[in-house]
């Protein structure tokens, strides 16, 4: 089983789940370049998705389940859309499409975001994070972890500068025809929303749920009900 974490985070985002789901698979959390303990290197070229094939390559895994959040569930559908053969289902946590028009909300929070940073202040960029990417039921624990995450981020990614390519490669819906559990949380962005819509049209096997409670990182929100929603996904019908 494969955990993809989002862009405001790492792979420290989905400890709660491995503990518990370490009892029973084999789980791989990795740290996408620029995120948690991976570097990226100045004048580097590379992909993520692709990273996310070498790693199956080195760790010889033919067919895994996989679980993205956020960006990280992006790279999924990036991944799964050039070898969907090595995917046998898909849980999808506020995926965003860079093809659906961003909005208004989503607008505001980037140029908010790029303010502070232009200003220096790394700090105040890490709390607009903090704010935006979880919901009402995040307690403290869960915001200070995400603080952490994201300022880890910022500061590889900012060392490195715009001498980086990240080639993404392109999401064909058509070719994913492995089961796809789609979660989206009710107080997130409305951006995720449109995504979310999109993908439920355009996947041929998906079952799209939202959550009441839930922001855009449910599964740090709620890290108990997270648990019982990543096993539900992994094992229910599509």
């Amino acid at each position: 089983m494969l955990l993809v974490h989002a862009g405001v985070a790492d792979g420290r985002m989905w400890d709660r789940q491995i503990e518990d789901l370490s009892r029973d698979h084999r789980v791989i959390a990795p740290d996408l370049r620029g995120f948690g303990e991976t570097p990226l290197e100045v004048a580097e070229k590379y992909s993520d998705a692709g990273d996310l094939l070498d790693l199956l390559d080195e760790l010889r895994l033919d067919n895994v389940a996989v679980v993205g959040a956020s960006y990280g569930a992006n790279v999924v559908l990036q991944a799964a859309s050039r070898a969907p053969e090595r995917f046998s289902r898909l849980v999808l946590i506020a995926p965003p499409v860079f093809t659906v028009e961003r909005t208004p909300d989503l607008k505001a929070f980037g140029a908010e975001e790029d303010r502070l940073l232009e200003a220096g202040d790394v700090d105040g960029a890490t709390e607009a994070n903090v704010r935006t990417w979880l919901g009402p039921e995040a307690d403290d624990e869960a915001r200070e972890l995400l603080r952490v995450m994201q300022k880890r981020a910022f500061e590889i990614q900012l060392a490195a500068g715009d001498d980086v390519e990240n080639e993404d490669y392109e999401v064909r819906p058509e070719l994913l025809t492995m089961p796809v559990k789609l979660f989206t949380g009710a107080h997130d962005l409305q951006f995720f929303r449109d995504s979310a819509a999109y993908l439920v049209e355009a996947l041929p096997s998906v079952e799209h749920v939202e959550l009441a409670w839930a922001g855009h990182l449910p599964t740090l929100e709620r890290p108990a009900d997270g648990i019982e929603l990543v096993r539900t996904a992994l094992t229910a019908d599509a």
